[in-house]
């Protein structure tokens, strides 16, 4: 049984440094290209302004920037259990140009992720590359001990040890070993100060707690106004729906009392009308009770109820749930919208012909992905759906990740705290 344990924790801690290297190097393939294009792209935008076509250009370039660091943000999340919280502050959904420019400028998230971007293009590709180097370059010294030396008649260097001979490449070997022994114990850690060091740039200073209060403040007049909107819509439904049918059949009824004696036929015609009335008045009030709180939401959580969303779409949706026990009733019903108005924008703009939604929850978090196989270009934007989507996750200290390149795909990540 010992035995049996050992091998076990052996395995785990083998794909432990296998997956912090692979990892590793998709960051650093990722990190150090990203981080270069958005750096440059940024500096000859801001550098334009004075002629004026950095006005145009900035807030695209901006908003690519804070997609990348977004990205960033949701993998330090998923792979170190890092949370970096964003805190842009919204532009107006009617800004013009100008205003978006400056308002984006005058940001200090903005500047954060300016600073960050050369940082991770350094530091931030050295510690994302090591834990793959730490567990390839012994392979080297092994294929050295190997017979591999032989290919180079000139000698070889393999870190400090000249490779000249059979005995010199086991000392290469010795080498490797050695290396990838540090590789069990560093490979992983490597990896957490890679997203430290993403945190370290990218959190706020010792003026997060103000930014924190003026992010509550921001999201708490967006819960406001749309509790408001959203009652007036309500009022609106029931006033132009179901009120004006259920006064329909109160006059029909009226009618049918003075017709009852005299016109029998006229009559029960208008009883069928009254009763057709009654059942669509009916109906349009399910479907606003559905549109407030899907019943089948409260009955049975939020993944049956993403799964009944998913089966009226008409774009072939899977849906992935791993949820443990349920969710407070409001962060189910700001995913449920949340994942619902997501789900609409990928059916009306993707053009994609199949989507994958995941719904798990893991480090306190409720995090989930949609993900589809359009032709890209979602950003997060005045007037797009997301936009509205990231007013109502922010309510709840929640944070919207987009990644959605030309050609797709695209997958939007949405993460909600909950106990």
């Amino acid at each position: 049984m010992t035995m049996d344990t050992k091998n076990g924790s052996g395995r785990t801690t083998g794909r432990g440094i296998g997956l912090a290297a692979v990892r590793g190097l998709a960051l650093a393939l990722v990190s150090l290209p990203g981080a270069v294009l958005c750096f440059c792209l940024s500096l000859v935008s801001i550098a334009l302004i004075p002629i004026g076509v950095g006005i145009v250009t900035t807030p695209y370039v901006l908003t690519g920037v804070r997609a990348f660091a977004n990205s960033r943000r949701v993998l330090a999340a998923e792979w170190g259990g890092v949370r970096i919280p964003p805190a842009y502050r919204p532009l107006p959904e009617d800004a013009n140009p100008w205003a978006r420019t400056f308002g984006m400028l005058r940001d200090p998230a903005t500047w954060r992720d300016l600073r960050w971007l050369p940082v991770d293009m350094t530091a931030g590709f050295v510690t994302a590359l090591l834990p793959a180097v730490l567990l390839l370059y012994p392979l080297e010294g092994f294929a050295l001990a190997l017979g591999l030396w032989r290919v180079f008649p000139d000698g070889y260097w393999y870190g400090f040890v000249p490779v000249t001979g059979q005995a010199s490449a086991f000392g290469a070997a010795a080498l490797g070993l050695v290396l990838l022994f540090l590789a069990h114990f560093l490979a992983p850690r490597l990896l957490g100060v890679h997203f430290r060091l993403t945190r370290a740039v990218l959190a706020g200073d010792q003026g997060e707690l103000a930014e924190r209060v003026r992010v509550l403040t921001e999201t708490r007049r967006d819960a406001v106004d749309t509790s408001a909107a959203e009652l007036r819509r309500i009022e609106r439904d029931l006033h132009d729906g179901a009120q004006a049918r259920l006064v329909a059949v109160g006059m029909d009824l009226g009618t049918i009392e003075v017709l009852l004696d005299k016109d029998p036929a006229r009559a029960k015609e208008l009883i069928a009308q009254a009763r057709k009335s009654s059942v669509e008045a009916l109906t349009e009030l399910r479907e606003l009770v559905r549109g407030i709180h899907p019943p089948v939401l409260a009955e049975r959580g939020l993944g049956d109820a993403v799964r009944a969303l998913a089966l009226r779409l008409p774009v072939a949706t899977e849906v992935s749930v791993d949820l443990p026990g349920r969710a407070e009733a409001p962060v189910e019903s700001a995913a449920y919208f949340a994942v619902s108005e997501v789900l609409t924008n990928a059916v009306k703009h993707s053009g994609a012909d199949r989507i994958w939604v995941d719904l798990h929850r893991a480090d306190g978090m409720l995090r989930a992905t949609v993900t589809d196989n359009g032709k890209g270009g979602a950003v997060i934007g005045a007037g797009s759906g997301l936009a509205g989507v990231e007013r109502r996750l922010g309510t709840f200290d929640g944070v919207l990740a987009v990644s959605s390149p030309a050609g797709g795909p695209t997958m939007v990540t949405m993460e909600i705290p909950c106990a």
